[in-house]
Parts: structure tokens; sequence; C-alpha cells
């Protein structure tokens, strides 16, 4: 394990994000580019039906409106087949202080997934409604480096600290360019186990209240121990068979609301639900069977703005 770390003072820091944004899928299918380095996509024998992810990432929209989110929800483009996942491609920088709100976009391994840093309409949403400035990694980084945010990013927002998962999708020096565009004061960065392609698919920082986590998806025991001793008695531990249903890709919105898909929820043991409970949280959960197919869930599907 690797730490980063800034001279900055960690000051009022929200937990949880003002507003969120989605991607709807727009004649979605699944990338052969994508499935190179994500074992968690499966074509089933079938094509997915592009009717019914539609239909179910809007069922996701509207149970967030439902419980109080503000969500920008961006159309979806029919040259970026999977492209239902922002929070690898965009994410937001919380305003502290005198600093200027932020937006990062990533460096995307994947061309198809360039082509989503390149959308006008996200940049014209973040940068002239929002006013925000623009940090892009991708000018950054050399060719061979990627950084695809907070799906390698899993940051304690309440905190300002990250952990950071090298794999094929991130590399040290995507790491470090992460670490100084959220502004982080601390980011922990470790390598993941072999074929795990994402963070946020074996770790959830719970708002700071703790984390989910599967020890499984580090390639070195002792770093997902460091990490659990940083929460200790608030740690809930994922086995490999609940991560393949997406149990460790959840996010919390708010201080009582923990979100998940389906899937992940009824995979979720009664001692984890009731260890979830005990922090406060409620789980909300969606069905997103079609859109997990490609190989990502519920908080994938999730960008946040702080």
């Amino acid at each position: 394990m690797k730490i980063l770390t800034s001279l900055k003072p960690s000051v009022g820091h929200r937990a949880y994000p003002k507003a969120l944004f989605m991607v709807l899928p727009e004649n979605f299918r699944l990338s052969a580019q994508s499935a190179l380095d994500n074992f968690y996509m499966s074509d089933g024998g079938t094509k997915p039906n592009a009717a019914l992810a539609r239909t179910q990432s809007l069922g996701l929209l509207q149970k967030l409106s439902e419980h109080g989110h503000t969500v920008l929800a961006f159309a979806g483009h029919t040259a970026c087949p999977d492209g239902v996942f922002p929070n690898n491609v965009f994410a937001t920088r919380e305003h502290v202080g005198g600093e200027a709100s932020v937006y990062i976009t990533g460096k995307m391994r994947h061309p198809e997934r360039q082509a989503e840093t390149q959308r006008k309409d996200l940049h014209t949403v973040f940068a002239n409604l929002l006013g925000m400035q623009q940090i892009e990694l991708g000018c950054q980084l050399e060719p061979h480096d990627y950084a695809e945010l907070t799906g390698s990013l899993v940051i304690d927002r309440s905190r300002n600290i990250g952990f950071c998962g090298l794999s094929e999708r991130c590399s040290l020096a995507g790491a470090k360019a992460m670490h100084e565009a959220f502004g982080l004061n601390k980011t922990y960065v470790f390598p993941l186990a072999k074929g795990e392609y994402h963070t946020n698919v074996v770790l959830s920082a719970l708002g700071g209240k703790g984390l989910v986590i599967v020890p499984s998806g580090f390639q070195e025991p002792k770093d997902a121990e460091t990490l659990m001793a940083l929460y200790p008695q608030a740690c809930i531990e994922v086995s490999a068979a609940q991560k393949t249903d997406y149990a460790a890709n959840c996010i919390a919105l708010a201080a009582d609301q923990l979100w998940m898909s389906a899937r992940a929820a009824n995979a979720l043991r009664p001692e984890q639900e009731a260890m979830l409970t005990a922090m406060g949280f409620m789980i909300h959960s969606c069905e997103l069977s079609e859109l997990e197919r490609a190989g990502g869930s519920l908080r994938c599907m999730l960008g946040e703005i702080y």
C-alpha cells in the first residue's frame, strides 16, 4: 500500500452529494472493448433488451426523485453503447473555502469509453450551468496511464480521504492525478486482486460511517485489513459470491439512505442488514438486471455533484 498525502487542512466537507447525474441508455448494448477486462459482464447468450434497460434506468431515476434527490438526466448516445456509468468519466469536487468548484474528466482505458469524455452536453452543464472549472486528467497522463475516477477511487468525502485500487483501468500515475484533482488530504493506494477492474465493486465508504468491503478483492490481504482498521466495529465484509451480485457496489446518499440494486439487496445476509440498520441506514433498491449485464450496477450509474 502506498499513501499519498497533501498538506491541505480538512474543513467542513459534505458526506453526501447535493445532487446526482445519470446518463440514460440509448440503443443499449454490450461493448466488446469493455469485456476485455470486466469479468462481471455477461451476455447470457442473448443480446441485451435495450427497452428494458431504459425502463429500469428510468425507474431508478424516478425512485431517487421520490426520495428527495435532484438528478440531472442526460440522454444516451449511440456511439457509447454501454455509456450508462458516468461516474467513471465525470466527477465533481466540493467547493471549500475560497476554492473554485471543479468538475473532473477521467482518462478512460477503452476508446468507446474515451468518447464519453467528449460529450458537449455534459461539459456545457458543468461549465456553464453549474459554473465549474474543468480539470482534465487525459492531458496530464501518459498514453499508458489511466484514471477512471470514482470507479477506481472510492472517497470518504466526510474525511476527505480516498481509497484507490490499481488495475488495468487505473495506474499509479492516475491515482496521483486523481488525488490532486479531488483535493484529497490522503489517498491509500493498493493493487486490486487479479481480474478486478474497479474499486467500487469491492469497496464502498458509507458516508464516513463505515465500509462495505470485499477482502478477496484486494491483492494483498493486509491492505484490506488496514482499511478495515480505520473503521473499527463498522465494517461489513462481503463474500466473493455476494460481490458478483454487486453487494459492495452501493452508495450512501443520505445519513439514512443506502442505495443498491435489487440483486445486491437480495444477496445480503440478515446480520449484514442488521449492521446497516444499526448504522442508521434504510436500504433502497431498484431492479437493474439488464444494466448489470454490462458489468456495473447502481453505484456505477450515479455521478455525484458536490
